[in-house]
């Protein structure tokens, strides 16, 4: 399925559906396609403003959805009316699917604590999920060759990789060179909401856009985080819509 495609600030967002996305992706898991999904938002571009390689992996990659209302915004301002697709939900829309179509997944990253109890909270969930291979999030750049290689190993269609921006992403780079034939997302703290330790949005904050909003009054250590990117992004994407007018 080829997508259209818009450019914001550089970078280019798929403009596709919820429904479209999970197509894409079953068929790249299906024909065991190389595939690496960006779920891109403010702070994931202006990172990569700052890092060429993390730049150019996104440029690179084969499916970028638009995570954030902030990406919806700026389509907005643009006249495209998108779908926000947040990464969280639709990493767990694949694991019901490979859960249905008896595909095997791995999860890395995380504490051990936290990834030991998302896997049995996810198997509770989905009980026909076959999870292949686990790894939590604290491992040196010296395991790495070792880490990819079980990973190979356990032949795990869909990979998802909660280290963080933009460790998660340049670690699945180096994954996809050895272990092309599987799906890749990089996913940040959803193994933490997965677990049961960190509790997501009220469904009021998800449905109008805001769950940034809610997980920084709660998780006030995102708070400089955060709003040492959102102005900057603001201003840049509103000049772009003006210049483009």
């Amino acid at each position: 399925m080829e997508a259209a495609r818009k450019q914001i600030l550089g970078y280019f967002i798929d403009l596709l559906t919820f429904d479209e996305a999970v197509e894409k992706t079953k068929k790249a898991i299906e024909l065991r396609n190389k595939l690496h999904i960006i779920t891109i938002n403010p702070e994931i571009i202006e990172t990569a403003n700052k890092n060429q390689e993390l730049s150019q992996l996104i440029h690179n990659s084969e499916l970028v959805i638009p995570e954030s209302a902030g990406i919806k915004l700026a389509l907005k301002l643009k006249g495209i009316n998108q779908e926000q697709i947040p990464g969280i939900d639709f990493a767990k829309r694949i694991i019901a699917e490979c859960d249905k179509n008896n595909y095997s997944i791995a999860l890395i990253g995380a504490e051990e604590d936290v990834i030991q109890k998302a896997c049995i909270n996810l198997n509770n969930e989905f009980k026909n999920l076959k999870i292949s291979y686990i790894q939590n999030g604290y491992f040196s750049g010296e395991q790495e060759d070792k880490i990819i290689e079980n990973l190979k190993n356990s032949g795990a269609r869909f990979i998802a990789v909660a280290l963080g921006v933009p460790k998660q992403e340049l670690f699945i780079k180096r994954c996809m060179e050895k272990y092309p034939d599987a799906v890749y997302i990089g996913i940040g703290g959803a193994f933490d909401v997965w677990a049961g330790k960190v509790e997501r949005a009220p469904k009021f904050f998800r449905a109008i856009g805001c769950e940034w909003f809610y997980r920084t009054i709660t998780q006030p250590k995102r708070i400089k985080r955060v709003y040492k990117t959102l102005p900057i992004y603001l201003f840049k994407i509103i000049i772009e819509a003006i210049q483009k007018k």
